[in-house]
């Protein structure tokens, strides 16, 4: 049917995926939350990623039913972001529910150890920071195995390390994990 549903926690890189899928297929990005129903239909054959359907207002059901059979009947493709899969969606509308929960879906789970160790680098170069391993290593077997966790603990270690004018040591992690 040339859709699909893209499922995974916060952080886990759903809209990156998106924005790398909209570069190669010329597609439209809408946040389904900003969906009023008054929407006119794409030119046929269109791309358009739905991002957070899960956060879909019941106005904009009707509208999605039928961009849904229009991208189906030109050709074109739909895919679907979400923090749940498409059955844990609050959609009143039958029909458009029924065509959601068609969707052939794809979860991002939550990182492994071994992820979330490059989740943890990756997430402290972006901010130009080079902790030691042993900081690494700690944090890893101590906050939970999540996308969102290890971007808030390396936000956190930055700002507190900052605030005290310190380098961030596997002390400072200690200190910010008890808090």
């Amino acid at each position: 049917d040339r859709k699909l549903a893209l499922i995974g926690s916060a952080g886990s890189g759903k809209s990156h995926l998106t924005r790398i899928w909209q570069a190669h297929n010329d597609a439209t990005i809408v946040l389904a939350c900003n969906l009023t129903g008054a929407e006119d239909l794409p030119e046929p054959g269109a791309r358009i990623a739905l991002e957070d359907m899960h956060l879909l207002p019941q106005a904009a059901e009707e509208y999605v039913f039928h961009l849904h059979n229009h991208l189906r009947a030109t050709g074109g493709q739909l895919l679907l972001t979400a923090t749940t899969a498409p059955s844990r969606w609050t959609i009143a509308l039958p029909d458009l529910a029924s065509r959601m929960q068609a969707a052939t879906v794809v979860k991002i789970d939550d990182p492994d150890d071994d992820l979330l160790r490059v989740l943890l680098l990756k997430h402290f170069a972006d901010r130009q920071l080079d902790p030691a391993p042993e900081v690494i290593s700690y944090l890893a077997r101590r906050i939970e195995r999540s996308f969102q966790a290890a971007h808030d603990i390396v936000q956190t270690l930055d700002i507190t390390a900052l605030s005290r004018k310190s380098p961030i040591t596997r002390a400072l992690a200690r200190t910010v994990l008890e808090t």
